[in-house]
């Protein structure tokens, strides 16, 4: 059984999906393709529930990892690309190529960016560390503004030299309707 639960976060609209013993989606949406939950997917907020206190705490500042249980779909390339990101650590940023050198694939940056562009779990597996090889901030699927602000709330150095304090500002919740807040 799939369970969701739309939340509001301080980025905008999320929407979470489970198993009750595993979490297998975050999905903006407030972006150009909000998901609509599956015929069979239960609303239920209860499954989720950790889920959605480790990002409430993750945006107010007091979480810099999650330990949750993750259960994405992907192929194995896929799975080896997304368990790279969740090595990064907060507040950092790496590179596209440098994703595929650690995992021997010199050439494969454009490999990297496809299967980070997959990620179903964006958020709790940081595909928002991972940037251009010249420091610029590439594709998202929350969009770049998003990106920026979830780097600065990490304080990774190359958003907060850019762009001062615009995202902390961008950071501020703001309440976009019946969804429950963070």
């Amino acid at each position: 059984m799939r369970y969701w639960h739309e939340i509001d976060s301080p980025i905008g609209r999320l929407l979470l999906v489970g198993t009750g013993q595993a979490l297998l989606r975050v999905h903006f949406q407030a972006g150009p393709h909000p998901l609509r939950p599956g015929k069979d997917w239960r609303a239920a907020a209860a499954p989720l529930a950790q889920a959605q206190s480790q990002l409430g705490e993750y945006f107010r500042g007091t979480r810099r990892s999650f330990d949750l249980s993750l259960a994405p779909e992907g192929t194995p390339f896929q799975l080896a690309v997304w368990r790279a990101l969740s090595a990064i650590p907060y507040g950092e940023t790496v590179s596209y190529g440098e994703i595929a050198r650690r995992l021997g694939l010199e050439a494969g940056a454009r490999a990297v960016g496809l299967a980070n562009g997959a990620n179903p779990l964006p958020i709790i597996v940081p595909c928002h560390r991972v940037i251009g090889a010249d420091g610029t901030l590439t594709g998202f699927g929350g969009g770049l503004q998003i990106k920026r602000s979830l780097l600065a709330l990490e304080g990774a150095a190359c958003v907060m030299d850019l762009f001062a304090g615009e995202e902390r500002a961008a950071l501020k919740p703001r309440h976009t309707g019946g969804a429950q807040r963070l």
